[in-house]
């Protein structure tokens, strides 16, 4: 069975909450920000004078040579010396509340679909483990190069062979993120994927109304 676009009619029959104003753009922006951020290793290191290893005898006595005074050898204006305010390890991660990264997921997740980049199938399982057979099956879907595939759950042969298709990115409904969905020519997504994706759209307070005791 070939993919179908998911139109906008189709998002809201499968509960998926769209934003259709202008809601949510800054918020992307934070989101992706913060995602990009969050994988800065901050492992950058300078030694100061203090932890240069050099001897702390002073290269030469206070008076009577004609030069300038100095002290010690790990000075930051010799070669070998200490770095004054140079980089130390950090944490480049950025706070994000959930509201806003939300927010972010449904407006990026609606500007797909709004653009026609969304394609639901019915399963992808791949018959045997091989990546012809995973291209192949994708062919089929589809001709992007980029594409992201979300389901619900992936077995190890589907999994397995897709794992040297680079410009390809398996994730599944509950894990994938704001950034993915922004980064793939085409959204391959299954019919149980877009339950889960509904979910994550709609806010806890809208999920949960009507099931609560008079």
């Amino acid at each position: 069975m070939s993919a179908k676009v998911l139109t906008k009619a189709g998002a809201r029959e499968a509960k998926i909450e769209l934003i259709e104003d202008g809601r949510g753009t800054q918020a992307v922006h934070e989101t992706v920000v913060a995602m990009r951020a969050a994988r800065r290793s901050g492992s950058a290191n300078t030694k100061t004078k203090a932890e240069v290893n050099l001897s702390g005898a002073k290269p030469w006595r206070q008076k009577g040579t004609g030069r300038a005074r100095a002290g010690y050898k790990s000075s930051p204006i010799w070669r070998g010396g200490g770095v004054v305010f140079g980089p130390k390890p950090r944490d480049y991660s950025k706070k994000i509340s959930k509201s806003v990264r939300r927010l972010a997921f449904q407006k990026a997740l609606s500007e797909r679909i709004n653009a026609g980049d969304v394609l639901t199938i019915d399963k992808f399982v791949v018959p045997e483990l091989k990546t012809k057979s995973f291209l192949a099956l994708l062919k089929k879907q589809t001709d992007a190069r980029k594409v992201l595939l979300i389901s619900d759950a992936f077995d190890p042969t589907t999994f397995k062979s897709a794992r040297n298709v680079k410009p390809v990115r398996l994730a599944t409904a509950a894990d994938v993120n704001t950034e993915q969905l922004l980064a793939f020519e085409k959204i391959l997504v299954t019919h149980k994927a877009l339950e889960r994706l509904a979910e994550r759209t709609n806010p806890p307070s809208s999920r949960t109304r009507g099931t609560a005791a008079p």
